[in-house]
């Protein structure tokens, strides 16, 4: 029988499988690369885009900030122009209160009554003088609370002196300045 020697052919078919296997490996590496290349690109682009699109979103946001401090500035800026006009409106609705009250002090001024000092302090009046008598000063305190541009005299001090030849009552009461419009504008708001 005659002897054939196989393993030279087995050695160039193991050969050749491992070229295929290393041209597969290296195709298959290759494609690889590319692939994580083309990946690696793709996902640089979506950074990108997402950087230049929070870019712009800053952007917006200082330009709205902005907007927002100057809408700040002017909501300031009409409050302020709101306080003034209530100011100026109240100066204007109080400044016939002061005739009235002159007025006021005047006619509810009794015989035997003197008003040495009026002081006034927001609202509330105090005044000083002299009377005949203690009746005279509560006539007056009686005056006082029935006109309509004064509420709850009060008095807080009365004494005896002697002017001259005849006896007088120095007093000083504190009342509080009102006005008709008010006082019914605080009974409609109940």
């Amino acid at each position: 029988m005659a002897h054939i020697n196989f393993l030279p052919w087995r050695d160039e078919r193991r050969k050749e499988k491992q070229k295929e296997f290393l041209v597969f490996l290296g195709f298959t590496a290759a494609l690889a690369g590319v692939l994580v290349f083309f990946v690696h690109v793709q996902m640089q682009g979506m950074i990108a885009y997402q950087n230049a699109r929070n870019d712009f979103l800053q952007n917006e946001i200082k330009i709205l900030d902005k907007r927002i401090a100057e809408i700040r500035k002017l909501e300031k800026q009409k409050a302020a122009l709101v306080e003034r006009m209530k100011i100026v409106e109240e100066l204007q609705a109080s400044r016939p209160g002061v005739v009235h009250m002159f007025d006021q002090l005047v006619t509810t001024l009794t015989d035997g009554n003197y008003l040495l000092k009026v002081q006034q302090k927001g609202s509330a009046l105090t005044l000083e003088g002299q009377a005949d008598s203690n009746a005279r000063v509560s006539s007056y305190m009686n005056q006082l609370n029935a006109s309509p541009w004064f509420k709850e005299p009060e008095l807080s001090i009365t004494k005896s002196s002697k002017k001259g030849v005849t006896d007088t009552q120095d007093f000083k009461l504190t009342i509080k300045q009102t006005s008709p419009a008010a006082e019914e504008k605080a009974k409609e708001g109940q």
